[in-house]
């Protein structure tokens, strides 16, 4: 493509390159740079792409498009904001993909992941489509899955991927809409047909400052959807739509007035039931993933397909199908023991909270729950969590999580303010697989222990480095351990 083509739609302020050359690729790394590749210097929060643009020159960049006009010969074009222009250009390289696929966006705190399969469960049972789905636990073209590195991929990276889900048939995406991708344009100039709000409890606060400023970053997808969907029962959800400029919304609850509601819920072991309805359509929702918040998950991916044709019923029917995510409520075998091993993503207070609230509903004895806090990552949250534990399980382990950079008992201790004046029995065991084994061999008859913090990851990162550590294999090694 030239240059021309590759910036079309840009406002250019200034530019010393001839608009007519051929680009032999786009790059927003400097170490990836090829001869006669266009460079796009982006600030970032760790490093600023402008101070590699001499590398990308003497890689043999054609050109570079930038917010600084840069030093030297280097061919320019200067645009107010390298982020967006990623994104558009990402667009045009890609041949705008978005524009082939129903595109729908979930945001919020929590149930992102849940809701993002259950859609893909329901579309590709009952609306014959192909859907790819974008997420944290992995990127899928249909049956196929993709490594993923973040939620939602640079906008770049985004385009690529639309590109090869649409050329491999994909008539639907599903994704997970963060909001630093929100904040950071990595989802500029795509119209999604449904934008989802699950929920919004505190996280992220070392990125965004304040809860008002998390809600508004959110709010974000509610300006570039077509059906703007949202729980009524969260307390931001009014701030939230205030910002939403969508043609259509539509609300979900349990106990709110709203466009679709469930009824008469009945949490289980291994379940929930509930009664959904919405206008003049009535359907019974089985589906088996426990805990109050499944229900939540549900309503919103049944109230997304239904928006898009699908009836309640068949929603219903192919949600009665669906078995679970991984570490999602997920629960690790365990058999010929009498207690429950239960693994959760849960790494946020509010998250933390509701699958300890769901564990003692089905708990025939104690709840034990083991967690650690993330490194690197917003402090503020750590004693909040840790008071959370002490109040409503019956015995708390705390451990490591992802310490990155920062020593695990510094950060243990931080939970542990949380603590302090609670009753609760605790013990720390820096040492995750160590917790793990003490967990299980102090088990008492009926209790369930909630493994949290870690789901689907099968690492643990240490000092940049990410370690082997898949709890449903230490689980499943130390109960051969155990039975010796």
């Amino acid at each position: 493509m030239t240059l021309k083509e590759l910036l079309a739609g840009l406002d250019i302020l200034s530019s010393s390159a001839d608009l007519n050359t051929d680009i032999h690729e786009v790059q927003y790394d400097s170490r990836l740079v090829e001869p006669g590749d266009l460079f796009i210097a982006v600030p970032g929060a760790a490093a600023d792409g402008h101070k590699f643009i001499p590398m990308a020159r003497e890689k043999g960049a054609a050109c570079v498009l930038c917010e600084k006009i840069p030093e030297g010969d280097v061919p320019f074009v200067q645009v107010a904001d390298t982020r967006r222009a990623l994104a558009v250009v990402g667009g045009n390289r890609f041949d705008h993909p978005a524009r082939e696929l129903t595109m729908i966006g979930i945001t919020g705190t929590s149930g992102k992941t849940t809701s993002t399969y259950l859609i893909k469960s329901i579309l590709e049972q009952k609306a014959g489509a192909k859907v790819g789905l974008i997420g944290t636990i992995q990127n899928m073209i249909g049956d196929r899955a993709l490594h993923t590195e973040r939620t939602t991929p640079e906008s770049f990276e985004l385009q690529r991927l639309l590109r090869e889900m649409s050329d491999a048939g994909c008539t639907h995406v599903v994704m997970e809409v963060s909001s630093h991708a929100l904040v950071l344009d990595r989802v500029y100039g795509i119209r999604f047909a449904v934008g989802v709000f699950t929920n919004l409890s505190q996280d992220h606060l070392d990125f965004h400052k304040t809860m008002e400023e998390y809600c508004d970053a959110k709010a974000l997808l509610m300006r570039q959807c077509d059906v703007g969907i949202y729980n009524a029962d969260d307390r931001w959800a009014a701030r939230l739509m205030e910002h939403a400029d969508c043609p259509r919304r539509f609300s979900y609850a349990v106990n709110a007035k709203a466009d679709l509601v469930a009824k008469n819920v009945a949490l289980h072991a291994g379940s929930v039931d509930f009664d959904a309805e919405a206008d003049t359509e009535w359907s019974h929702v089985h589906v088996g993933i426990p805990a109050l918040f499944t229900v939540y998950n549900t309503l919103d991916a049944m109230a997304c397909c239904w928006n898009l044709g699908v009836p309640l019923t068949e929603c219903a029917d192919a949600l009665a199908k669906n078995h679970g995510v991984k570490g999602r409520m997920e629960i690790i075998p365990t058999p010929g023991m009498d207690f429950t091993v239960l693994n959760d993503y849960a790494h946020k207070p509010d998250a933390l909270e509701k699958v300890l609230r769901s564990a003692k509903e089905f708990a025939k004895g104690r709840v034990v729950v083991l967690f650690g806090c993330g490194g690197d990552r917003d402090k503020t949250k750590r004693p909040v969590m840790g008071e959370i534990a002490g109040r409503l399980a019956d015995f708390v382990i705390v451990t490591s999580d992802n310490p990155r950079t920062e020593k695990p008992e510094a950060i243990i201790d931080d939970i542990l303010v949380g603590l302090r004046g609670c009753d609760t029995p605790h013990v720390t065991i820096p040492d995750r697989v160590a917790a793990i084994h003490y967990a299980m061999d102090n088990a008492q008859s009926g209790d369930v222990i909630v493994l949290a913090g870690k789901g689907h990851e099968d690492y643990q990162e240490i000092d940049h480095k990410h370690y082997p550590m898949d709890e449903r294999v230490i689980v499943a090694e130390h109960l051969r351990d155990m039975r010796k």
